[in-house]
């Protein structure tokens, strides 16, 4: 068994013993893996390692450290997340920090039983999460969202991605960025989507992958959420999730703007889909799918959108 984890166990818990470590599958931007361990009295746990990936750290050398203190303010908030355990230092057998967590008995759910259930519960959840106190988030160093938003659109590449609208959705926001603030800034998850959320008996048990957690408008959470959502379960699913979000949020929220972050979130696939592995089938769902997202956006805005991939309508 790998000795960097027998010697994690014992930093943790020098009394307990490694039972056993895998790989847990569909980590992309950092290394995760489990461990069991079991101390002196038979008390077995079991345990996540986040080991973040140089992307992550390149934006964020202290990312281990930061999302450590953050998870300790979520559950402190008393949202469904994982808890955190041990950060572990930089060592000769770790070469950067990592962030030991709770193993969260459930599963991700990509067909619910009860849709609407589903979209309901993480709509609450999301509200929740937008509702932190900020006073919590002091000496959390998380970015602010309209700042990584304005070097996306600074980096223009040599090369645009039309096949997902990508110079159309520059053009427009180009024309209006930065936005003027219309609701206080908030925590953001940064990343909401069913992929990131774990169930068990038809309860969300926790929301996970905080790496890509921000401060910014709650709209900009809203706007990933919506298009995740409409690839995953279709337009109606979308809707039905928007208004349970609407009605849900605890403080009233200007949306006006929330067609400018439905574009904000499209842009987030330019030139890296067919990089996300999919299968032809779903990759090519998804393509409709957002070319619908960004034309309902659009005609929102008063903006003329000409590519017509798709029969569904957004209506």
């Amino acid at each position: 068994m790998d000795k960097k984890w027998t010697c994690l166990v014992h930093n943790m818990n020098p009394s307990a013993k490694l039972l056993r470590a895998w790989e847990l599958k569909g980590g992309i931007s950092a290394q995760v893996t489990a461990l069991e361990m079991e101390s002196p009295d038979g008390t077995k746990k079991k345990v996540v390692v986040r080991e973040h990936g140089q992307a992550d750290l390149k934006r964020n050398p202290q990312i281990a450290s930061d999302e450590f203190k953050l998870l300790q303010i979520l559950k402190s908030a008393d949202l469904p997340t994982p808890t955190a355990y041990h950060l572990e230092a930089a060592s000769d057998m770790f070469p950067t920090p990592c962030l030991v967590i709770e193993f969260v008995e459930g599963q991700t759910v990509t067909v619910p039983v009860d849709l609407s259930s589903f979209l309901q519960q993480a709509a609450e959840v999301l509200t929740r999460i937008h509702s932190v106190d900020a006073s919590r988030l002091t000496g959390t160093n998380l970015p602010k969202q309209e700042e990584a938003i304005s070097e996306k659109l600074h980096k223009r590449p040599a090369s645009l991605d039309n096949s997902l609208d990508e110079g159309l959705i520059r053009e427009v926001l180009e024309s209006v960025w930065p936005l003027p603030q219309s609701n206080a800034a908030s925590l953001l998850h940064g990343d909401f989507w069913p992929g990131n959320s774990m169930w068990k008996e038809e309860k969300l048990a926790a929301v996970i992958d905080w790496e890509d957690a921000a401060i910014g408008d709650p709209l900009s959470d809203l706007g990933n959420a919506r298009l995740e959502i409409l690839w995953a379960f279709g337009v109606e699913a979308m809707h039905e999730f928007t208004l349970h979000y609407q009605s849900a949020a605890s403080k009233t929220l200007d949306y006006t703007q929330l067609p400018y972050w439905d574009l904000c979130a499209a842009l987030r696939p330019a030139s890296n889909l067919s990089d996300w592995g999919l299968e032809k089938r779903i990759e090519e769902t998804m393509r409709e799918r957002h070319s619908l997202f960004v034309m309902q956006a659009c005609e929102k805005l008063g903006i003329p959108y000409k590519r017509d991939t798709t029969n569904e309508s957004l209506e």
